[in-house]
Protein backbone atom coordinates (compact mmCIF):
# COMPACT_ATOMS: atom_id res chain seq x y z
CA UNK A 1 0.00 0.00 0.00
CA UNK A 2 1.22 3.48 -0.79
CA UNK A 3 1.91 6.00 1.93
CA UNK A 4 0.76 9.57 1.52
CA UNK A 5 3.07 12.15 3.08
CA UNK A 6 1.18 15.08 4.59
CA UNK A 7 3.16 17.79 6.38
CA UNK A 8 6.13 15.43 6.42
CA UNK A 9 4.24 12.54 8.08
CA UNK A 10 3.24 9.15 6.55
CA UNK A 11 -0.51 8.51 6.34
CA UNK A 12 -2.57 5.56 5.03
CA UNK A 13 -6.17 4.45 4.79
CA UNK A 14 -7.23 1.53 7.00
CA UNK A 15 -10.17 -0.86 6.91
CA UNK A 16 -11.84 -1.80 10.18
CA UNK A 17 -14.29 -4.67 10.61
CA UNK A 18 -16.55 -4.82 13.67
CA UNK A 19 -19.73 -6.77 14.31
CA UNK A 20 -19.97 -7.79 10.64
CA UNK A 21 -19.62 -4.22 9.33
CA UNK A 22 -16.64 -2.64 7.55
CA UNK A 23 -15.39 0.92 7.34
CA UNK A 24 -12.52 2.56 5.52
CA UNK A 25 -10.87 5.34 7.50
CA UNK A 26 -8.55 7.81 5.77
CA UNK A 27 -5.84 10.02 7.30
CA UNK A 28 -4.37 7.43 9.66
CA UNK A 29 -0.77 8.09 10.72
CA UNK A 30 1.89 5.36 10.63
CA UNK A 31 3.78 6.01 13.86
CA UNK A 32 6.71 3.83 14.96
CA UNK A 33 6.94 6.03 18.06
CA UNK A 34 3.50 4.95 19.27
CA UNK A 35 3.20 1.66 21.14
CA UNK A 36 -0.50 1.28 20.47
CA UNK A 37 -3.03 1.74 17.70
CA UNK A 38 -5.78 4.29 18.27
CA UNK A 39 -8.68 5.21 16.02
CA UNK A 40 -11.09 8.14 16.18
CA UNK A 41 -14.33 7.49 18.05
CA UNK A 42 -16.42 9.61 15.67
CA UNK A 43 -15.32 7.47 12.72
CA UNK A 44 -15.89 4.14 14.50
CA UNK A 45 -19.41 5.09 15.59
CA UNK A 46 -20.39 4.65 11.91
CA UNK A 47 -20.05 0.86 12.35
CA UNK A 48 -21.34 0.63 15.91
CA UNK A 49 -18.11 0.80 17.91
CA UNK A 50 -18.95 2.52 21.17
CA UNK A 51 -17.98 2.40 24.81
CA UNK A 52 -19.37 -0.46 26.92
CA UNK A 53 -19.12 -0.74 30.71
CA UNK A 54 -16.70 -3.67 30.52
CA UNK A 55 -14.24 -1.87 28.19
CA UNK A 56 -10.93 -0.97 29.81
CA UNK A 57 -10.20 2.75 30.02
CA UNK A 58 -6.60 3.94 29.66
CA UNK A 59 -4.86 7.26 29.95
CA UNK A 60 -2.40 7.79 27.12
CA UNK A 61 0.18 10.49 26.61
CA UNK A 62 1.76 11.66 23.37
CA UNK A 63 2.68 14.69 21.34
CA UNK A 64 -1.02 15.65 21.26
CA UNK A 65 -1.17 15.69 25.07
CA UNK A 66 -3.05 13.41 27.46
CA UNK A 67 -6.20 11.60 26.43
CA UNK A 68 -8.51 8.97 27.92
CA UNK A 69 -9.30 6.10 25.56
CA UNK A 70 -11.10 2.78 25.81
CA UNK A 71 -9.82 -0.55 24.54
CA UNK A 72 -11.97 -2.50 22.10
CA UNK A 73 -11.41 -5.81 20.30
CA UNK A 74 -12.33 -5.64 16.62
CA UNK A 75 -12.73 -8.39 14.05
CA UNK A 76 -10.07 -7.10 11.67
CA UNK A 77 -7.75 -4.18 11.05
CA UNK A 78 -6.18 -3.91 7.59
CA UNK A 79 -3.69 -1.60 5.96
CA UNK A 80 -3.64 -2.67 2.32
CA UNK A 81 -2.59 -6.35 2.20
CA UNK A 82 -1.50 -6.30 5.86
CA UNK A 83 -4.18 -7.38 8.31
CA UNK A 84 -4.67 -8.56 11.87
CA UNK A 85 -7.76 -10.49 12.95
CA UNK A 86 -9.22 -10.20 16.45
CA UNK A 87 -7.04 -7.17 17.12
CA UNK A 88 -7.35 -4.81 20.10
CA UNK A 89 -7.42 -1.10 19.39
CA UNK A 90 -7.85 1.99 21.50
CA UNK A 91 -10.67 4.42 20.74
CA UNK A 92 -10.44 8.12 21.53
CA UNK A 93 -11.46 11.64 20.55
CA UNK A 94 -8.15 12.37 18.77
CA UNK A 95 -8.66 16.14 18.97
CA UNK A 96 -5.05 17.09 18.25
CA UNK A 97 -5.60 20.29 16.29
CA UNK A 98 -5.05 18.77 12.84
CA UNK A 99 -6.83 16.30 10.55
CA UNK A 100 -6.04 12.82 11.86
CA UNK A 101 -8.40 9.85 12.22
CA UNK A 102 -6.04 7.38 13.81
CA UNK A 103 -2.56 6.17 14.57
CA UNK A 104 -1.19 2.79 13.53
CA UNK A 105 1.28 1.88 16.26
CA UNK A 106 4.02 -0.65 16.80
CA UNK A 107 1.52 -3.22 18.12
CA UNK A 108 -0.05 -3.56 14.67
CA UNK A 109 3.19 -3.10 12.72
CA UNK A 110 4.93 -5.96 14.57
CA UNK A 111 1.86 -8.21 14.53
CA UNK A 112 1.70 -8.07 10.73
CA UNK A 113 5.48 -7.87 10.14
CA UNK A 114 5.23 -4.59 8.26
CA UNK A 115 8.14 -3.19 6.28
CA UNK A 116 8.01 0.57 5.85
CA UNK A 117 9.81 1.66 2.68
CA UNK A 118 10.16 5.44 2.90
CA UNK A 119 12.16 5.73 -0.32
CA UNK A 120 9.25 4.32 -2.32
CA UNK A 121 6.56 5.48 0.13
CA UNK A 122 5.09 2.02 0.70
CA UNK A 123 4.13 -0.21 3.58
CA UNK A 124 4.62 -3.89 2.67
CA UNK A 125 4.55 -7.37 4.19
CA UNK A 126 7.95 -8.78 5.18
Amino acid sequence: MNLQVIDGLPFVAVTVAFDGRELQIDNVLIDTGSAGTILAADQLLKIGVEYAEDDEVHRIRGVGGVEFVFAKPIERLAVGALHADRFNIEVGAMDYGFEINGIIGVDFLTTVGAVIDMRNLQILPA
